[in-house]
């Protein structure tokens, strides 16, 4: 089964690291999906610039809205996301765990089973 792993910290507290200090916490990142990333599961994994370059389309009673800005009221936000081929379930909250122990952000790691329905590449 298919897995996103959607990952949620505070925005301000990664904005805040050093380059230094982010480019030691992306290594530690890297070194948890490498097992992954070779044997074949790891799909995607992309990291998002800040909200303050989101863009958000909002549909209201049948009219399109463009505003700047996710608008989201939260104390964390959406700041990237993986997908990982795993066996169950168990697999993929492990492979979040090792992010969260690596990652001094904390936050949180929401997973969810991904239904394809246009593949285009879906790993083995």
């Amino acid at each position: 089964m298919l897995y996103a792993i959607l990952c949620y910290a505070s925005e301000d507290v990664v904005c805040s690291w050093s380059k230094e200090q982010d480019d030691e916490v992306m290594a530690k990142l890297l070194n948890v999906q490498d097992k992954y990333a070779k044997a074949g599961r790891l799909g995607p994994v992309a990291r998002l610039l800040p909200t303050t370059a989101a863009t958000t389309l909002r549909k209201v009673k049948g009219e399109s809205m463009v505003l700047d800005g996710p608008f989201a009221e939260t104390k964390e936000q959406f700041l990237g996301f993986y997908t990982l081929e795993c066996q169950d379930l168990d697999e993929a909250v492990e492979f979040a765990r090792e992010l969260s122990e690596v990652n001094p952000s904390g936050g949180s790691y929401e997973i969810r089973p991904v239904s394809v329905f246009n593949p285009t590449k879906v790993p083995a």
